[in-house]
């Protein structure tokens, strides 16, 4: 069973895609060309619509991933993004505030955040950029806005860390722009943050649950399919407009998520023109004990998680 308490609330109580085009590519590799020929696309089996909430010091967001309607998606804890250009909804950003047992994934679209922690990492994340920290056995850090008007759209998603790594030395990758490579993707346009597409190696390096990340911009009557390792759970977030997900090419609205089932591959279509998130990963299949900004495996280690908070043990190494 997940206990789940938002973030905001813990401040608040004082806590301060070709893809490899199946078959078609001539750098596929012989395990690409096997899978191609055998292929099971990957349906979706849930679609998650985005549902409104506030967190931090009063950030409005949308959640898919991490609420009442989808819990988790083993390793993957939450999914938030900011799109707003309101000033209200954004200017407190997320002050200080700890974490240990996971993973935390900024990929900033519009805008300027601020990350500063406890292991004395800082950084911009601006347009494009992104932001994959390891928590791992305790960090304190802060997320900050650092822009007056204009647009802040982001996001920011939550990995799981399996029991044998939760108290792992803290790491910060900051991934500029110009780093994330771009590769083409039968005439579609995929930024590879995690993992590889292509023949192109994500920016993103040495993360234990070996995650894919794609950032996929779809022109009208583009069809890319992807090649998954079959073990990892997988999902689609829709940032731009209508995607078509798999055979049956079930459409996916902006701002939802598509949990996608068994498989091989996913394709990704649209007839009109869209952008999307194609993630998937490594699953634990370890218990979830979980509440606020702590993420264990079981009651016990969540108390400790706590105690050492209060005590400074945290983030002492």
């Amino acid at each position: 069973m997940i206990e789940s308490i938002r973030r905001r609330d813990f401040l608040r109580a004082g806590a301060g895609v070709a893809a490899t085009l199946l078959g078609c590519s001539s750098s596929s590799t012989p395990e690409e060309k096997i899978v191609a020929s055998v292929a099971e696309l990957r349906a979706a089996t849930r679609i998650v619509p985005g549902a409104a909430t506030v967190e931090g010091a009063g950030v409005h967001l949308s959640r898919t991933l991490g609420g009442r309607a989808l819990a988790d998606l083993d390793p993957f804890l939450l999914l938030d993004e900011i799109r707003t250009d309101k000033r209200a909804e954004y200017e407190r950003g997320f002050p200080d505030h700890p974490h240990r047992g996971f993973e935390t994934m900024t990929y900033m679209i519009d805008g300027a955040m601020e990350h500063r922690d406890s292991v004395g990492n800082r950084g911009l994340l601006v347009d494009g950029s992104a932001q994959w920290m390891t928590a791992g056995h305790g960090i304190i850090h802060s997320e900050m806005p650092r822009q007056e008007s204009g647009w802040l759209h982001g996001l920011q998603l939550w990995v799981n860390l399996p029991a044998a790594h939760k108290l792992d030395r803290p790491r910060y990758q900051d991934i500029a722009p110009g780093d994330i490579p771009e590769v083409s993707l039968a005439g579609a346009r995929a930024r590879v943050v995690a993992g590889s597409a292509g023949g192109v190696v994500g920016a993103v390096r040495g993360i234990v649950q070996e995650p894919t990340m794609l950032d996929v911009t779809l022109a009208s009557g583009d069809v890319v399919e992807q090649v998954l390792p079959r073990t990892d759970n997988a999902f689609v977030y829709v940032l731009e407009g209508v995607a078509e997900l798999g055979a049956e090419a079930k459409a996916i609205p902006k701002g939802s998520l598509a949990v996608l089932g068994a498989g091989d591959a996913v394709r990704l279509a649209s007839s009109a023109g869209a952008r999307v998130l194609l993630l998937s990963a490594r699953p634990t299949g370890e218990p979830i004990a979980r509440r606020g900004p702590f993420v264990m495996n079981t009651q016990a280690e969540l108390q400790q998680a706590f105690a050492d908070y209060r005590s400074g043990a945290l983030t002492a190494m």
